[in-house]
């Protein structure tokens, strides 16, 4: 009898598993799910999708099921279900949605990493979103750009440059990512490096390991690493923000400044928000611009007619100039044909961000298939921006591709800033810091190649054991 009843529990228990299985195999829909695979209970396809692909093309996860499963398929990301897109049409109908079908999304390791429950809601309602913006632009847009902060990065390339020429090798990422970050960061609260430390920006660019890990918080994981130079991080920039607050002696006409006032009208802000703000600004900006500037000089030097092109466009430049010693000219950077040809094509092989994402708020049809309330959708711009079918030969660096580029192929299958109601505020500002560096670089510096600069997907873009370089000057 005790037998019997064992068995009985024992066959219970395996049913129950099996129907567990079928159901994270099979999840409820109404409708047809996109094709695809769940993977294995509770962490999906996770560890297939952080394996590295040692190339520049789409991840070898995204690249396989695209081949199997066509433009539009589905998987589960840590514990998530998702459904991954390359379809350009589908894309830009989901980023016309913001806030009617869809709304902004994040992996449970970057909500993590700004302070979000990616269990809740992240959508800022449309008021506090077109506040934010405006705020960004007031600070970082056209107007102060041309007013005061070209001036300004000229200044800080320089002198960046200046020392690195000093160097006999350096890891180039590394030493762009600093650059970046201290120049986002003093505008965006005076970052006083000695007050603060100079590891301050070392700190951001470990945490950035964690936007696309797998979020488990245990000793010796890079998440829980991570994790920890986050909590260093959000306490100096809450530090900052204390002493703003008591000490009016303090204020620094910046956009902490401007927000601290704000706080007076705008009950939503917080010194938690603001915070989280300021943490995300600066972990959004320094990433993609470092990122898709060593790309782009590594690049460079290994086609050395672009760069002689390059080379050529700002010499004649300094030649045009009336004033030698005049910094460079808000006329003059609009007229960098080919450098902004340049960059594009460097924004585009890089597609630094491995997935643009979003909640799907009701079921969304697409393509005969339906997209379920809940589940996460993920744009994946290496996809669109790599297509031979919209770009000839597209892991080919060819920055002419741009002079006759069609405006269709443009808005569907270039979207280095997002999309839609999204679409980075800051875009204006990484160009003119992508193309006033290559300005200082080309025009007063030589550029050779020491030793690394493998590229890999891990998803995100990376450069192996880093790219060394060395940097000397042209004259003297």
């Amino acid at each position: 009898m005790y037998w019997s009843v064992w068995c009985c529990v024992v066959s219970l228990f395996i049913a129950s598993i099996i129907h567990w299985v079928y159901k994270w195999r099979n999840p409820k829909c109404n409708g047809k799910l996109p094709p695809g695979s769940m993977g294995f209970p509770l962490i999906g396809e996770t560890i297939q999708f952080f394996i590295p692909s040692k190339s520049l093309d789409v991840s070898s996860f995204i690249r396989k099921r695209m081949k199997k499963y066509g433009p539009l398929f589905c998987t589960n990301l840590v514990g998530r279900p998702v459904v991954v897109s390359s379809d350009p049409d589908v894309n830009h109908y989901i980023f016309q949605q913001e806030g009617r079908l869809v709304e902004i999304w994040y992996l449970d390791s970057f909500a993590r990493l700004v302070g979000q429950d990616a269990s809740q809601s992240t959508a800022a309602a449309g008021y506090v979103h077109k506040y934010l913006r405006n705020l960004v632009l007031a600070h970082f847009g056209t107007e102060v750009l041309k007013d005061k902060l070209l001036s300004k990065a000229e200044d800080m390339i320089r002198t960046r440059l200046h020392d690195w020429s000093k160097l006999p090798a350096l890891e180039f990422k590394t030493c762009v990512s600093s650059m970046v970050f201290d120049f986002t960061a003093i505008e965006l609260f005076s970052y006083d490096m000695k007050k603060m430390g100079e590891n301050f920006s070392e700190r951001f660019t470990n945490i950035i390991q964690a936007v696309a890990s797998f979020p488990l918080n245990i000793p010796g994981t890079t998440f829980h690493k991570c994790l920890k130079n986050q909590k260093e991080a959000i306490k100096l920039i809450r530090d900052v923000l204390n002493e703003r607050k008591v000490s009016p002696e303090s204020r620094k006409g910046d956009f902490l400044d401007q927000i601290v006032d704000d706080m007076k009208k705008e009950k939503f802000l917080s010194d938690d928000f603001i915070v989280l703000v300021m943490f995300g600004i600066l972990l959004a900006s320094f990433e993609t611009i470092s990122a898709t500037i060593t790309l782009a000089v590594k690049l460079l030097i290994e086609n050395p007619l672009v760069m002689q092109e390059l080379i050529e466009e700002h010499d004649a430049i300094l030649k045009n100039r009336e004033n030698s010693n005049s910094g460079i000219s808000w006329k003059e950077y609009k007229s960098m044909t080919f450098t902004h040809q340049v960059i594009n094509e460097a924004l585009r092989l890089a597609s630094v961000a491995p997935g643009i994402l979003r909640r799907a708020i009701k079921d969304i049809q697409v393509n005969g298939y339906t997209i379920p309330a809940g589940w996460t959708i993920m744009v994946v711009p290496a996809a669109l921006q790599l297509s031979p079918d919209a770009f000839v030969d597209p892991l080919t660096f060819n920055p002419s591709r741009w002079k006759d580029m069609g405006v269709g192929v443009v808005v569907k299958n270039f979207i280095p800033f997002g999309g839609g109601s999204r679409l980075c505020a800051g875009a204006e500002f990484t160009k003119v810091l992508m193309t006033t560096f290559f300005h200082v670089l080309v025009t007063n510096y030589r550029l050779t190649k020491i030793k690394g600069g493998q590229i890999a997907r891990s998803p995100a873009l990376t450069f192996g054991n880093g790219l060394h370089i060395n940097i000397s000057k042209k004259h003297g």
